[in-house]
């Protein structure tokens, strides 16, 4: 199950980073020393606002640069992977007092309105940079706008193709993750098998390069009998994959570009009886645990920890006239039973 299995509204919410230094650790985790001043308690998220202004906390102690630096921090919807990138950034902040941190966060993965909402929150609210998780291109004029207003933006997890308005690209390489999860179903299945695959949400670049790569890695030899979108979501992923094994009652294998549909599949597939092989891809917790049990193949992991520190790092360093490549490769790895130990499981 997910953490929070209702889509959450949109949470929008001010920290100030601690004053004293605190310990570093990886990307995953960090354990902070007691700081010398008191941790600022974060804003509650306002419940009926559709894109609530976030409460400010008192002014951060000025730092030796002459003052802390503003960030706007936005993911999608509320699900493991996107709670894991938040949490990294919250781990970093404690590390990096100079940093003043806003979060937000949409309904769900497809939610552009929420998202605009947010970037013009934080414009008002004077960040200096904006690390979003872009629902879809949709979202590109109001970070133009923020762009036109001398705020730096980097993207994480998603790309906006063709948008020149960005700082940088922190994610994972989804087209070699595409590949890396076809090359491996390709080693496990036989020539003339059927494959069906579970789409992400339609126009979403980075969930396209998936299924692309996915195909590449794949190979000839192999009859795709289904391509549906959707949303990401793992409703509608049982209900794709229900239609799936209905109109295909014997195919072989199931690819999902992202996680909760691939859980959603698990059970279409448990209920029909249906000896389909999954694969998926972010391998969140979750999956992690379906592949312990066996109901779940394999899965492309991501690494949302590193998402979240490094684009928060990216921002830090943009804002501050430091060098920050065009794109910051987070890296990806097949989780099998073999492995599962090392991801959690």
């Amino acid at each position: 199950m997910k953490r929070r299995t209702r889509l959450a509204p949109l949470l929008l919410c001010a920290t100030i980073a601690v004053v004293a230094a605190a310990c570093g650790s990886d990307d995953s985790s960090s354990s902070a020393t007691t700081a010398a001043a008191p941790v600022a308690t974060e804003a509650a998220p306002a419940a009926t606002e559709a894109a609530p202004a976030a409460t400010e906390a008192a002014p951060a102690d000025t730092t030796a640069s002459g003052g802390t630096v503003k960030i706007g921090f936005i993911t999608k919807f509320p699900v493991d992977f996107y709670d894991t990138m938040v949490d990294a950034a919250k781990e970093w902040n404690k590390d990096n007092p100079e940093a003043e941190m806003i979060y937000a966060q949409g309904t769900s993965g497809t939610d552009d309105e929420g998202e605009i909402a947010a970037i013009e929150s934080m414009i008002t609210q004077g960040v200096k940079a904006i690390v979003i998780t872009p629902t879809s291109p949709n979202v590109q004029d109001a970070l133009q706008k923020a762009v036109d207003g001398g705020i730096k933006v980097i993207l994480v997890d998603n790309d906006i193709p063709g948008w020149d308005g960005k700082t940088s690209l922190v994610a994972t390489d989804n087209l070699a993750g595409g590949v890396l999860a076809g090359d491996f179903l390709k080693g496990v299945l036989k020539s003339g098998d059927t494959i069906a695959v579970l789409e992400g949400v339609a126009g979403a670049p980075s969930l396209q390069q998936r299924v692309d790569g996915f195909k590449t890695g794949l190979g000839d030899g192999f009859t795709i009998v289904a391509s549906l979108p959707t949303d990401c979501d793992q409703t509608k992923g049982l209900d794709a994959a229900q239609d799936i094994l209905t109109a295909n009652p014997g195919v072989t294998a199931i690819y999902g570009a992202c996680g909760p549909p691939i859980l959603g599949a698990t059970e279409a597939v448990a209920s029909a009886g249906s000896k389909a092989l999954l694969v998926g891809f972010d391998a969140g917790p979750d999956e992690v645990k379906s592949i312990v049990a066996g109901t779940q193949l394999a899965s492309v992991a991501q690494f949302p920890a590193k998402m979240g520190s490094m684009g928060a790092q990216a921002a830090l360093d943009a804002v501050n006239g430091k060098t920050v490549e065009a794109n910051i490769d987070t890296g990806t790895e097949m989780v099998t039973k073999e492995n599962a130990a090392d991801f959690g499981g």
